[in-house]
């Protein structure tokens, strides 16, 4: 999930917490820093709207799937393998090529590491609908790669910070990936089990849904950076490679799934989920795992990736709906 599930993260905090005076979250002498404060009411309010407006466009969604269509995936599940080869091959490798390329600070490339280990995020099954991709191929990667994630993310983490000499442990966010399950599957559930009784209605459903999505991404653009104003810092080295990563993720997958012998919808559904990670879980993880003094050099990552996939996003739908660049060109089919 992209939203900003407060409420969650700092339950995860105080459960993970509650038995050790070394967890910031225990510790009177550090206090968060003005940008980390819990803006009280106005995040409260933001959470709930945005949890509301998720599930509506996740069951607006499902309202595009098809189960035969959805059932060929899972039966033959080689587009659903070359997504996660990306998102957990490829992403992963990629941050920790960035991170020796550049020379950043030890919790830097921690941020960049966790970023590229995280599944993908339901931001890529809007764009995917906004470019007539795969929507069942979308759900289905995004679902399944977070179930992977529940394995592959501290298995990544574990192997590609074998050689770094870490002064405290990760906290993996079960409990968010669990709840992203349940707000992913059950709206989508009874999307697709509308588009199979009622196929009419469920088109006009997908169409406001898409309103939605739109909504949404701008909502959560707007309050996440509003919210969140005093995290940003002004290190050029991470606004660069928070630009560069979601690109690399974006070309990446895209030439993955092509080489695969995958369609072109497969390879444009593929591409987006590959370069859109769950931001969300990236953010509560460092909260879990990093005490406040390291979040201020570490929070603006994530921020600023979560702006420029936002970006890309937009640039490629763009791309699609450019009257030259329609189906008659395969060149032009991305």
């Amino acid at each position: 999930m992209f939203i900003c599930n407060a409420a969650l993260r700092n339950k995860e905090m105080r459960a993970n917490c509650s038995s050790s005076s070394a967890c910031p979250a225990n510790s009177s002498e550090e206090e968060l820093p003005v940008g980390l404060e819990v803006y009280g009411n106005l995040e409260l309010v933001f959470t709930v709207v945005s949890a509301v407006m998720t599930g509506l466009l996740m069951f607006s969604l499902g309202c595009s799937v098809e189960i035969r269509r959805l059932w060929s995936h899972i039966r033959r599940p080689w587009g659903i393998a070359a997504g996660l080869l990306c998102q957990f091959g490829l992403m992963p490798l990629t941050a920790y090529l960035l991170v020796i390329s550049f020379s950043l600070k030890p919790v830097q490339a921690m941020a960049i590491l966790i970023m590229g280990c995280c599944p993908g995020g339901t931001i890529s099954n809007i764009f995917t609908y906004w470019v007539d991709g795969d929507m069942d191929l979308s759900i289905s990667m995004t679902t399944c790669s977070t179930v992977v994630a529940l394995g592959m993310m501290p298995l990544c983490l574990y192997l590609y910070t074998l050689s770094w000499n870490l002064e405290q442990n990760l906290t993996i966010p079960y409990q968010n990936i669990g709840f992203t399950l349940v707000c992913l599957t059950i709206p989508v559930a009874f999307g697709v089990y509308v588009n199979y009784r009622w196929p009419k209605q469920s088109k006009i459903i997908l169409k406001v849904g898409a309103i939605v999505g739109g909504v949404l991404l701008l909502v959560v653009a707007v309050a996440g950076v509003v919210l969140a104003k005093g995290s940003w810092n002004s290190d050029i080295i991470l606004l660069t490679i928070s630009f560069i990563f979601p690109l690399i993720g974006h070309v990446t997958g895209f030439l993955l799934a092509l080489l695969t012998h995958q369609s072109w919808q497969s390879c444009r559904t593929i591409s987006l989920e590959t370069g859109a990670q769950n931001i969300q879980m990236c953010i509560t993880m460092l909260h879990l795992s990093f005490t406040a003094e390291q979040l201020v050099q570490m929070l603006s990552f994530p921020l600023a990736y979560g702006l420029f996939q936002l970006l890309d996003g937009i640039l490629i739908v763009a791309v699609k709906s450019d009257p030259h660049c329609y189906v008659k060109s395969s060149s032009c089919e991305f």
